[in-house]
């Protein structure tokens, strides 16, 4: 009798800043494996659901958006981030935004979206191995993940990230109000009725405070290699 072949997976969760989207970009591009950016995808339903003048906090309007709304993934043409098309637009440099941040926290507390959105996830499991980034993937998604690891820094440490980040764009933030930002999302992240922010019990945890990226991802790349 055949056995079904199981698709490896390593889970990188960790909060907003921790630098986990680089780094699961640069270790998949290393072995050769899939991307889910699963946050991009509650960015893109927040954004859709921005586009489409909802309001956030209406469960069942929002619920249908996560339920229709068209997601897609290209690689992009010159290295750089993934470009994500929302409904047929390119919306990559959208989602990047603290708005579109914060809409994604705020309707990733609502259970029905996240079903919406759980076999969408799922479905990115295909030979030869999956990166997965995101909050719940070693908790929820891919419990079953032959690697887990939790990245994590100083609050302070991934405000300034995200300032480089956003001034690099031209867009006017200060570095006090995205670090308030961050401690707000990281509360209302871990405190959430739903998949909280928290570490799986078999993860490996990284804290990636004054570490510069080639040895987060020398560290991560180690624990698939283990």
């Amino acid at each position: 009798m055949s056995r079904a072949v199981v698709v490896p997976v390593l889970a990188i969760d960790g909060p907003s800043g921790s630098g986990k989207g680089t780094v699961s970009r640069l270790v998949a591009e290393r072995l050769g494996w899939r991307l889910l950016d699963s946050g991009a995808l509650y960015r893109a339903v927040g954004y859709a659901a921005g586009a489409a003048g909802l309001d956030l906090s209406d469960v069942d309007a929002v619920t249908r958006c996560a339920q229709s709304t068209k997601i897609r993934f290209l690689p992009s043409a010159d290295g750089g981030d993934t470009r994500v098309l929302v409904n047929g637009h390119d919306a990559t440099d959208e989602l990047r935004t603290e708005t579109a941040g914060a809409a994604a926290s705020a309707i990733a507390s609502i259970p029905s979206v996240r079903q919406a959105l759980v076999d969408l996830q799922l479905g990115f499991r295909k030979a030869p191995g999956l990166v997965a980034d995101g909050r719940d993937m070693g908790t929820v998604i891919f419990p079953d993940a032959a690697h887990k690891v939790f990245l994590t820094a100083s609050a302070a440490e991934r405000a300034k990230r995200r300032y480089k980040q956003l001034k690099e764009k031209g867009l006017s933030v200060t570095l006090s109000g995205l670090q308030r930002e961050i401690e707000a999302r990281d509360a209302r992240d871990a405190s959430r009725a739903v998949a909280p922010l928290k570490p799986a019990d078999d993860a490996v945890l990284v804290d990636t405070t004054g570490m510069p990226i080639d040895e987060v991802v020398a560290k991560v790349f180690a624990v698939v290699r283990s």
